[in-house]
């Protein structure tokens, strides 16, 4: 096993060469802010084909039970959301991932080693979780050197690179002070990449960006786990979780709802969506035979099967009815309304 970077304490004498005058005063509040365990190294082992194993996992607090059973994985090149309604048992989950509380029962296991029995593959992980704790007197570049210094064996070029990738190269030197809530979620992603880690668990990644700033964040995701690193991203922002992920775990009151990859989720299950210039005509033409029983009318669309499955047929079947349509199109679940539906199938039982 690597050796781990040692943290200082508050207790602890230290001395100060190479670090700014600001650098010096944050030595002991960073000291305190972040787990020792954090800062371990991988051990070289060879890479399983899960980057995280959450294992029929259960966390209470006295009589609350706050996770309940749950099981997912991530594997290295995909985006994983992990969505639910507050207090669903999200930011349990990412904690007990993470090796800051312990679960009840079950196993979090990260690139197969048991979290809390090997701690050193914490070292392989970037977070980012809730709001980014970064200290408002240093610079950007200050605080990211900081860091770097506290976890040792860090790349020459990491702190230049992670700055570039979050787009705030040209205000590092900026005190974090005068940053943007956008800017300084920023800041805590570079603060995630810096150790270059193989998984990264975003908790509100996109939280205070603008759109162009959400448009980049999708994008770097995208990159990320091109490069084959393992991504869970916990979000309100279902948009964004739609267009990013892979696939998405959706929980409610602690369970698994459900875990689909995302093109399952939103596939159409044969239902068209038709435009027409009479729809209740069209609605009763279509309901009068045996495939049209469950076609419905949505916001003025007309809500139907095929009758082969083929939207071609439908188009055909309409003109032979007089009924032109205006558009046929595949009738495309949206993530929201699924997410609704799921969390409150789940919160009458």
């Amino acid at each position: 096993m690597a050796e781990c970077c040692r943290v200082i304490r508050r207790d602890e004498a230290t001395t100060h060469s190479g670090l700014t005058s600001s650098q010096r005063r944050a030595k002991t509040v960073l000291a305190m802010d972040l787990p020792a365990r954090f800062f371990a190294q991988s051990d070289g082992m060879n890479q399983p084909t899960a980057a995280l194993e959450v294992e029929h996992v259960s966390r209470s607090y006295g009589s609350r039970q706050a996770v309940s059973d749950l099981s997912f994985v991530v594997r290295p090149g995909e985006v994983v959301g992990f969505l639910g309604p507050n207090g669903a048992g999200k930011t349990t989950t990412i904690r007990m991932c993470l090796n800051l509380i312990r679960p009840t029962s079950g196993a979090v296991r990260i690139f197969g080693r048991e979290v809390g029995s090997a701690s050193a593959m914490l070292g392989r992980v970037g977070c980012l979780i809730e709001s980014p704790a970064v200290l408002p007197f240093l610079s950007g570049r200050d605080n990211l050197e900081f860091l770097s210094r506290a976890r040792g064996r860090v790349a020459a070029n990491a702190i230049d690179r992670a700055l570039a990738v979050v787009n705030l190269a040209d205000r590092a030197r900026d005190r974090v002070r005068a940053y943007s809530l956008g800017m300084r979620q920023r800041l805590g992603l570079a603060l995630a990449l810096l150790g270059d880690p193989d998984l990264l668990i975003l908790d509100e990644p996109a939280n205070g960006l603008d759109p162009a700033g959400i448009v980049e964040m999708r994008d770097l995701l995208g990159r990320l786990a091109s490069e084959g690193k393992a991504i869970l991203v916990s979000s309100h922002v279902l948009r964004e979780v739609e267009e990013t992920c892979d696939r998405v775990v959706i929980i409610n009151l602690g369970r698994l709802v459900r875990e689909a990859a995302m093109r399952d989720l939103l596939s159409s299950s044969g239902m068209f969506a038709v435009r027409v210039a009479r729809p209740n005509a069209a609605l009763a033409e279509i309901q009068a035979h045996a495939w049209g029983k469950q076609a419905r009318l949505r916001d003025g669309l007309v809500i139907t099967p095929s009758p082969t499955g083929q939207a071609r047929d439908l188009s055909d079947f309409l003109f032979r009815s007089g009924l032109i349509p205006e558009m046929i199109a595949e009738d495309r679940h949206e993530l929201e309304d699924i997410f609704l539906d799921l969390t409150h199938q789940e919160a009458a039982k």
